[in-house]
């Protein structure tokens, strides 16, 4: 039997199609295990970001590197980074990956939305307000899988893997789509004991003749805005006591170190049961905004799309929070 034949015996040619194929979906898995290790400057992220061990994802890299005939990576003791070689091949390789995984996701959500769901949210208000919201979200969409961070950084969404973040505040990033889900007061707030023994500051510009706790989160720390008759009135403020965390702030301000300053998501069980009282009511708070954000794509994933609707609504009208504590 001649070469010819050969390629026409129907299963020689679904062998060799096979074979193609496989081929195809090795030279993914490399370039999906490539770019977890840049993304993460490591191996070991790499690998638990993939759900494979260290040794795989060292595997696929050498192995897409010696087909390349390029070093891709330099790799110290400490730390891995990027040749000029390899940065230039990510850019390509990621585009080629969000093709795949758009033209996949595009028909799993047919079935509906599945797959794992990373978010990313910060601290506070992910163990305040997010955390019940996740486990009623995990409950209602069975087949979706969440992996939660939470971090007062802003994390880059693209770079580190994260499907969609919740951000709290202004937005710098415009390459990113945003959605509004519910607004927030900063508000100032102070124990009944200190209050007593130190009286009750009426206007923000007596804040300099009290003890002020610094939120070193806060985008001006020192800084604390007010309005009033649709006039933005400023006090700065200092304090020996300053924490890069709004509920530090309120528990030292709960034993009566001075006067903090934190979101109303935040504070509002210290309000709530009297631990701490509202300063400067006749001043408007300053107010932010909680957004759900997500990258950027010409197919959105189910599992984004119903998470994002899915925090609208819970956060939908005036949130339990933004309840009059004047």
């Amino acid at each position: 039997m001649g070469p010819a034949a050969a390629v026409d015996n129907p299963l020689q040619t679904h062998k060799y199609a096979s074979e193609r194929e496989t081929i195809r979906m090795d030279r993914l898995d490399e370039m999906s295990a490539f770019a977890a290790v840049a993304d993460g400057r490591s191996f070991t992220q790499a690998a638990r970001r993939l759900g494979v061990s260290g040794a795989q994802v060292s595997k696929l890299v050498a192995r897409l590197e010696d087909r390349l005939g390029a070093r891709l990576l330099n790799r110290t003791t400490r730390d891995v980074s990027l040749t000029d070689t390899g940065r230039a091949y990510l850019e390509r390789a990621r585009a080629l990956l969000e093709d795949f995984e758009t033209l996949e996701g595009s028909v799993r959500d047919e079935t509906g939305p599945q797959g794992l769901l990373r978010i990313s949210a910060p601290v506070a208000f992910g163990a305040k307000q997010l955390g019940p919201a996740l486990l009623d979200f995990a409950q209602a969409y069975p087949e979706v899988s969440l992996e939660v961070s939470y971090a007062d950084r802003t994390v880059n969404l693209v770079d580190e893997g994260f499907d969609v973040a919740v951000r709290i505040g202004q937005l710098t990033d415009s390459s990113l789509i945003a959605r509004k889900l519910a607004p927030a007061s900063i508000v100032a707030c102070a124990s009944p004991a200190y209050l007593s023994e130190h009286g009750t500051p009426q206007t923000p510009a007596d804040l300099a003749g009290h003890d002020t706790i610094i939120d070193l989160n806060a985008r001006e720390p020192f800084v604390w805005t007010f309005g009033k008759g649709g006039q933005c009135v400023e006090a700065r403020v200092g304090g020996r006591l300053r924490f890069a965390s709004a509920e530090a702030c309120l528990q030292a301000a709960e034993r009566g170190f001075g006067v903090a300053r934190a979101p109303d998501f935040i504070a509002a069980e210290w309000l709530r049961d009297g631990r701490l009282s509202t300063l400067l009511c006749d001043y408007q708070p300053e107010v932010i905004h909680i957004h759900a954000v997500y990258p950027h794509a010409r197919h959105l994933a189910a599992k984004v799309r119903v998470f994002v609707d899915f925090l609208a609504k819970r956060f939908a009208g005036e949130p339990e929070w933004r309840r009059g504590w004047c």
